[in-house]
């Protein structure tokens, strides 16, 4: 009798294992699941809709100071990174060419003074000779070859008194031209500004014959010019006086501001491609190159921090909103045809309700939502499925049910 009970609660046992097996496989495993879903809060932010570029600085004004006259670089009176004001002595060719030249010419104009003085003294003998002969010509006192003669050495004397002025005035001219190249062997600034390279050192030889050849390189860097390269895909978005800001390598987190002045009409290698279409193979000229087009604008550098050549990362702003509501570009669906976009909702049960709203500025990223949400409100941003299947899942969001 023992042994029967000890079967019977032994089944009894072994029976309530097994539904309660059956019911913990139907509650894990048999219960339709519905999708998980990611999603982001609806919150608030500062958004910046702009066009993104790459510039280099360089200096507002820049000069090249050259030489005008051949010689040897006699000395030079600044180093680099001397400040210089408008007409301060930078450097001195030797001057000695340039004095013999003077004095030459100076001699000449004097040579040909004493000329005239002389053709003078005879231009006066002529006419008194002519006076002779007109007054004994009509008492047939002189032939009229002799007359005739006199009359004509006159005319030769006055026309080379005249020669003699033009010559003179040649001279001068010589002078003047003399003394403005003795002048440019003494070289002076220009502007205003700092020395930024020195290119010719002193006891090197420059010849000025074809081209100024550079002694050294002046810039104003109280002002900066940013140059942008924006490409053709955006310049079309751009236009003078919007607003940029631009940081650099060495401080990322401080923007410089400044207002877009004006985009050059031509693309900077426009002169490359003009070449390469003139050339032979004008037909395959340059088609795949990427063109972009120069964005300027100046912002102000008192202390001189910005540098000439420096890297910058250039935002053209096209729009902007402060402390707006805002969501993940994700949350979007296929715009409507009336400019809203479908946004799925989940609510506190996890239902999901489908809202169109209407959109602002959009970055790529974040999206401003004028109309058809509130702060706080969670919308879908994908599924979870779907984020596992790409790799990756959404920054700051929360997965819902």
């Amino acid at each position: 009798m023992k042994k029967s009970q000890r079967r019977w609660i032994g089944v009894v046992a072994g029976f309530a294992a097994l539904i309660l097996l059956v019911t913990l496989y139907l509650h894990f495993f048999s219960r339709d699941k519905g999708p998980q879903y990611l999603s982001a809060k609806v919150t608030r932010a500062d958004l910046e809709n702009a066009v993104l570029a790459t510039g280099t600085l360089q200096a507002f004004q820049q000069v090249d100071v050259g030489a005008q006259v051949s010689g040897q670089l006699k000395s030079l009176k600044v180093k680099l990174g001397d400040k210089v004001a408008k007409g301060q002595w930078l450097a001195e060719i030797d001057p000695v060419i340039s004095e013999n030249a003077l004095r030459q010419a100076e001699a000449n104009e004097q040579n040909l003074i004493a000329q005239k003085r002389s053709a003078a003294a005879q231009l006066v003998q002529a006419e008194l000779a002519f006076k002779r002969q007109q007054q004994m010509l009509p008492d047939d006192s002189t032939s009229r070859q002799d007359y005739e003669a006199a009359q004509a050495n006159l005319e030769v004397q006055r026309a080379s008194i005249a020669s003699f002025d033009a010559q003179i005035r040649a001279a001068r001219i010589q002078i003047e031209t003399a003394q403005a190249n003795l002048g440019y062997t003494r070289i002076v600034a220009p502007m205003d500004g700092e020395v930024v390279a020195i290119v010719t050192q002193e006891g090197q030889t420059v010849i000025a014959q074809q081209q100024a050849p550079v002694i050294l390189k002046l810039a104003d860097l109280d002002t900066m010019t940013v140059k942008a390269q924006v490409s053709e895909a955006d310049v079309i978005r751009i236009h003078p006086g919007q607003t940029t800001y631009f940081t650099i390598l060495g401080e990322a987190d401080k923007r410089y501001y400044g207002e877009l002045r004006a985009i050059e009409p031509a693309p900077q290698n426009f002169l490359d491609m003009q070449g390469s279409m003139g050339g032979m193979s004008s037909g395959s000229a340059k088609s795949n190159t990427a063109v972009f087009y120069n964005a300027l604008f100046e912002v102000p550098n008192p202390g001189h921090l910005l540098r000439i050549s420096m890297t910058a990362q250039v935002n053209v702003l096209l729009g902007t909103a402060r402390n707006a509501l805002s969501i993940p570009v994700a949350a979007l669906g296929d715009k409507n045809k009336d400019g809203t976009y479908p946004v799925r909702v989940l609510d506190r049960d996890n239902r999901v309700d489908t809202r169109n709203v209407r959109a602002g500025i959009n970055n790529n990223v974040n999206v401003e939502v004028l109309a058809g949400l509130k702060e706080g409100e969670r919308v879908i941003i994908g599924e979870a499925s779907e984020m596992a299947e790409a790799g990756g899942g959404t920054a700051g969001s929360d997965a819902g049910i």
